[in-house]
């Protein structure tokens, strides 16, 4: 493949862009509690436990494709930020916030790649299919992990309930992974306990 100098350069600019990623700070906590955990190790997070927990998809996946939707995901929270799950304040605008962003930071890439890393964004977003729902149950998995094992450290801080991680969680994850859904309300339950 003849390189050009200017998609090269493009694809830098983006690759450098994108650092941006690793100072975009989550309400979840490292399991360690030192610090807030980035938008950057949670993507990292989530591309490792696709690897590793893809057998518990609802159905077979594209693995490439999911660990690409896991890595991009959050990509666009460079300029719209991180609204936290249980926000309601905080993601009425969210949509808009996030579009803006996906216009900016994409168009920064060659055609080509901007349309393929936009299409996988959307598809992530929609959970239309098999893929997203898996991507987007991994998504939900995480936080929950780390809430469970700080004791449930973010979601005393923002005063949220076991009925409204349920609300805000069961459906997505069971939609991508049932065995992942049925783990997920036993470790709930379990923290309630």
């Amino acid at each position: 493949m003849n390189v050009s100098s200017e998609r090269l350069a493009q694809q830098i600019r983006f690759v450098i862009e994108i650092d941006k990623l690793k100072h975009v700070l989550r309400r979840t906590y490292l399991l360690d509690q030192t610090r807030r955990e980035n938008d950057a190790e949670h993507s990292w997070h989530l591309a490792v436990m696709t690897i590793l927990l893809q057998e518990y998809a609802e159905t077979p996946v594209d693995l490439l494709r999911v660990l690409k939707m896991v890595l991009i995901h959050d990509i666009v929270e460079i300029d719209a930020g991180d609204a936290a799950l249980y926000d309601e304040a905080g993601n009425a605008d969210k949509a808009e916030r996030e579009l803006a962003a996906a216009d900016r930071l994409f168009s920064l890439l060659p055609r080509d790649q901007a349309e393929e890393i936009r299409d996988l964004w959307q598809e992530f977003e929609a959970r239309i299919t098999p893929e997203a729902r898996f991507a987007r149950a991994l998504d939900r998995v995480q936080p929950i992990l780390h809430n469970y094992h700080t004791g449930g450290r973010t979601w005393r801080e923002l005063g949220v309930t076991a009925k409204q991680v349920l609300a805000k969680n069961r459906d997505v994850v069971f939609d991508g992974s049932p065995a992942l859904g049925e783990y997920v309300v036993g470790l709930i339950a379990d923290a309630v306990a």
